[in-house]
């Protein structure tokens, strides 16, 4: 038996995972950021998937639009979701721990999502690429 709890996974969700299990952009635009907050918008094509990723900060996230998805987590579960505009999920990280996954839409409609971190909390925010940041119109 391996020690790999993902064993099971197709190798290329196996290097997906290892490619973004520090990734800290946990949606697909950072749309604002103050001292205390951090917005982000995601938006998922039906039958697409935004890949691995890592909370670290307490946050929670609602869903803009109706849909199902699938999780993949970092111990090697998954998890299937129904999804309804307004369907929001809070979850608070105490200091050292973490959340790693990636979201797979499997429904037949986009997926959007709204997501709030907090920045105040006992962990330090992960770096975020200013590629992921919204730039405004020229």
């Amino acid at each position: 038996m391996s020690g790999n709890p993902r064993a099971a996974w197709p190798k290329e969700l196996q290097e997906a995972y290892e490619a973004g299990k520090w990734n800290g952009a946990v949606g697909s635009v950072l749309v604002s950021e103050t001292a205390k907050l951090r917005i982000w918008h995601l938006h998922i094509p039906a039958g697409t998937w935004f890949g691995f990723h890592r909370h670290v900060l307490s946050h929670f996230w609602t869903a803009m639009t109706d849909g199902r998805s699938r999780n993949w987590f970092e111990d090697g579960s998954s998890a299937e979701r129904i999804l309804y505009k307004g369907f929001t999920q809070h979850r608070e990280l105490n200091e050292g721990e973490y959340l790693v996954h990636a979201v797979h839409n499997i429904g037949d409609t986009d997926l959007s999502f709204t997501t709030v971190e907090f920045l105040d909390g006992p962990n330090q925010p992960l770096p975020i690429p200013d590629r992921v940041r919204l730039v405004a119109p020229a």
